[in-house]
């Protein structure tokens, strides 16, 4: 199980990436919001994009979730 957020400041592409909280790419506390604790990046990302749909995983800590 790993503790999820989502950063509140969208990528130049407009995707609000998540991370894990152990990611060296992890916003600083004031741009992110917390997603909860997951056993996968699957459900983070789901938990992320009832905030924002254009929600995609870090390309380090959520490869498996993360999309071109």
């Amino acid at each position: 199980m790993k503790t999820y957020y989502v950063n509140q400041n969208a990528q130049p592409n407009g995707d609000h990436e998540v991370h894990t909280e152990s990611c060296i790419y992890l916003p600083s506390f004031l741009n992110r919001k917390y997603l909860g604790i997951f056993s996968n990046c699957k459900d983070a990302v789901a938990e992320a994009k009832k905030t924002y749909s254009k929600s995609n995983g870090c390309k380090t800590c959520c490869n498996e979730c993360h999309t071109s």
